[in-house]
């Protein structure tokens, strides 16, 4: 079972990762990602979620050798909702090529977001140029003109709300680095718990409250239609 190679799982921990499983097959693995964990390895030397599920696999299916978990896209360590990982090379390597190419025909992300201000109006479409500073690890609206300001595109329609917190769906249309964080920081709708964007407050478990809530692609290799949705507390914000 992957013996000397990967940790093995106590048993709180393999149900864990099993029920937060949402999609599996030979070729994907699509997990309910945790605020405070990280997708892949990082400066910080704590495990990723892509080692975790690698000793999961190998402990699961009595695996011998080594468990290949590669990893398209990244879902940032206070965020929640979904990640996808691909299983086989093949698969990994047309997952790249999609998520390089953003947003569109074969690929769409939705995301759930809890913001301390409604937006005004409660649907609409914003554009902003955002110019991404690498020590600070931040994004920053700046004018069109400025040297590496990329264009962001996203969607939001407002889902419903309580009385001091509102639930924004987002739609991207591009994928830039806190695209999502930004530019609803821009409009005066800072998320909950997100400090480094205006937040008032932190949240209790260092997180903030924006939620990977569905995605939408095309099989990478069997060219069907995938289609996941992230359970959420946030529901409870409905309408």
């Amino acid at each position: 079972m992957g013996e000397g190679i990967y940790r093995t799982l106590s048993s709180e921990e393999f149900q864990n990762i099993s029920s937060r499983i949402l999609y599996e097959d030979n070729h994907l693995l699509i997990v309910n990602k945790l605020v405070g964990e990280i997708v892949q390895g990082d400066k910080t030397g704590d495990e990723p979620l892509s080692d975790t599920l690698k000793a999961f696999i190998a402990q699961r299916d009595g695996k011998p050798g080594r468990v290949f978990m590669g990893v398209p896209h990244r879902l940032d360590r206070p965020v929640s909702g979904i990640a996808v990982f691909a299983k086989t090379s093949k698969a990994l390597e047309r997952l790249n090529a999609m998520f390089r190419e953003g947003e569109g025909k074969h690929l769409q992300k939705t995301y759930w977001a809890l913001v301390e201000k409604c937006p005004t109006p409660a649907e609409g479409e914003l554009k902003h140029y955002l110019l991404r500073n690498e020590k600070q690890n931040k994004s920053y609206v700046r004018d069109a003109s400025v040297s590496g300001a990329k264009e962001a595109r996203l969607r939001y329609r407002l889902l419903g709300a309580t009385e001091r917190y509102f639930l924004v769906e987002v739609i991207l249309l591009t994928g830039r680095h806190h695209q999502i964080r930004c530019q609803l920081s821009s409009i005066g709708c800072p998320i909950k718990g997100d400090l480094k964007y205006g937040a008032r407050r932190s949240n209790r478990d260092g997180g903030i409250s924006l939620h990977a809530r569905s995605i939408r692609f095309e099989h990478p290799v069997r060219h069907e239609e995938v289609n996941v949705t992230a359970p959420s507390i946030m529901e409870s914000y409905l309408k």
